[in-house]
């Protein structure tokens, strides 16, 4: 069946739902049917996305949720399944970012703190979002991460970023191999400059910087993202198992150089 009509009734939890991809995500996947249950630290944000969905006509409920604390993840895949009787996905959004500064002058708590988000609350999301998947006897379960173009090319002064978001994509696909035998789908989504609160107070010569670097000339929107995200739900991509899929305007596709166009007239 070449639509979304698949994904209808289906329930899931999003991570991260108050704003940026995270919301974009919750937004989609409510507008085409399903169940979602909205996740994060941030109660009114929280609050304030779920009666956005509702008002849009879509089926969603909150839960208030810091990511980066395991036991508030297991309290929330155990909400979920109580509400809605089943669990059919996941998408582990929440995270943050750190960057522009040189490895050695980061504090151990700073790793520790993008550590327990970024990458032990994307496993904790995984391990009982998996594990709810698996007792809800899910047809077409799925686990969608995102992780960041920071997971396949490392960018200078990332380097707590960049290993939480390796460690995010490699867990993906050694978790795709554990459970592609049982119909389990886990995928990862890699956006690049992307429009969202990350990059809110951002000076505008840095921003310049971020547009110029990208191939397409421009940052990306959250619901590109999500459109994305929406797909790889669906039954359309069943076959597609343990991929980091690059959101990004071609800029990991390689490094830019020279190029001399022989006949620019094309353009005109």
């Amino acid at each position: 069946m070449v639509d979304f009509a698949s994904v209808k009734g289906k329930v899931v939890i999003v991570t991260g739902a108050s704003k940026g991809i995270g919301q974009a995500i919750a937004n989609c996947y409510a507008q085409h049917g399903m169940k979602v249950v909205c996740a994060n630290r941030n109660a009114e944000q929280g609050t304030k996305a779920v009666e956005t969905i509702r008002n849009a006509g879509g089926e969603a409920v909150f839960c208030q949720t810091d990511c980066s604390n395991s036991e508030e993840i297991k309290a929330l895949v155990a909400f979920a399944v109580k509400h809605y009787g089943r669990l059919d996905g996941i998408v582990n959004d929440a995270g943050i970012g750190m960057g522009g500064t040189p490895l050695h002058e980061y504090s151990v708590e700073d790793a520790d703190k993008i550590f327990d988000l970024n990458l032990k609350g994307v496993f904790a999301g995984m391990k009982y979002a998996a594990e709810a998947i698996f007792k809800s006897k899910a047809e077409n379960g799925f686990i969608i991460n995102v992780a960041s173009i920071a997971g396949l090319m490392p960018q200078r002064g990332q380097s707590l970023y960049t290993a939480t978001k390796f460690g995010v994509v490699g867990m993906t696909k050694s978790a795709a191999l554990d459970y592609a035998p049982y119909n389990v789908t886990v995928n990862a989504i890699c956006p690049g400059y992307t429009e969202t609160p990350i990059f809110d107070g951002t000076p505008e010569q840095a921003r310049q910087f971020f547009i110029n670097d990208c191939p397409s000339g421009r940052m990306g929107q959250p619901e590109e993202c999500a459109y994305l995200a929406l797909f790889l739900a669906s039954d359309m991509a069943r076959y597609i198992n343990g991929a980091a899929i690059p959101v990004d305007g071609a800029l990991s596709a390689g490094a830019k150089n020279v190029s001399m166009w022989r006949h620019p007239e094309i353009l005109e």
